[in-house]
């Protein structure tokens, strides 16, 4: 299979019993399933987990595929299974491995540095987030989705994609002023003017 063929066709195909169909599927999305779920999840052995099982779902459900966009299927399956993950690890609460702290070279770019500790602390806020905004964030900022898509994935309204995006929005760039560190790195890095105050309330609680 080509890097030309279109997604019907391999879903076409794959229902035929191609398997070298589904693999080409699978090779052209396993990359943006995983990186959905890492950011979804927090955890890479969980979205390793998750994108597999997304897969294996869809490869088991294709005779009831009847949409025209296997992308966005595969990512709804996907974020249907991280949000099944999160509801069960809330059930189920342990604690995780503490990471060692990375050690830097101290040849690295003062910048470069800046920029690993600026995207440290946007993971953190990021996780920090409710999961329904935290999976149009990374849909719609991170991958680069359009809302009607994204929309598609999530199962909601474009509007609803709208009205949860700036409320993530809010909370993310709420939670980085109020970091101090992460406020200084976005100063630094020219993201934030030095006279911008913190903000003195909490943003809107999402009421979708």
């Amino acid at each position: 299979m080509g890097t030309s063929d279109t997604d019907a066709s391999l879903v076409a195909a794959a229902r035929s019993g191609d398997q070298a169909a589904f693999a080409a599927l699978v090779r052209r999305y396993q990359g943006l399933v995983y990186a959905v779920c890492v950011r979804l999840l927090g955890d890479r052995d969980a979205a390793e987990d998750i994108t597999q099982e997304a897969f294996i779902r869809a490869y088991l459900s294709l005779d009831r595929f009847r949409g025209t966009n296997f992308r966005s299927w595969v990512l709804r399956i996907a974020h249907n299974a991280a949000l099944d993950h999160l509801r069960a690890a809330r059930r189920h609460p342990h604690l995780p491995l503490e990471r060692a702290p990375e050690q830097r070279s101290q040849s690295e770019p003062a910048l470069q540095v800046e920029q690993h500790g600026l995207i440290a602390a946007l993971e953190a806020a990021l996780a920090a987030l409710p999961p329904e905004q935290r999976a149009v964030v990374v849909l719609v900022d991170v991958e680069g989705l359009a809302y009607e898509e994204a929309a598609e994935v999530l199962g909601v309204p474009v509007g609803t994609v709208k009205s949860r995006l700036a409320r993530a929005r809010v909370r993310l760039r709420a939670s980085l002023e109020a970091d101090p560190r992460a406020r200084e790195l976005l100063v630094l890095t020219g993201r934030l003017p030095h006279d911008v105050e913190s903000p003195g309330h909490e943003p809107a609680s999402d009421a979708e």
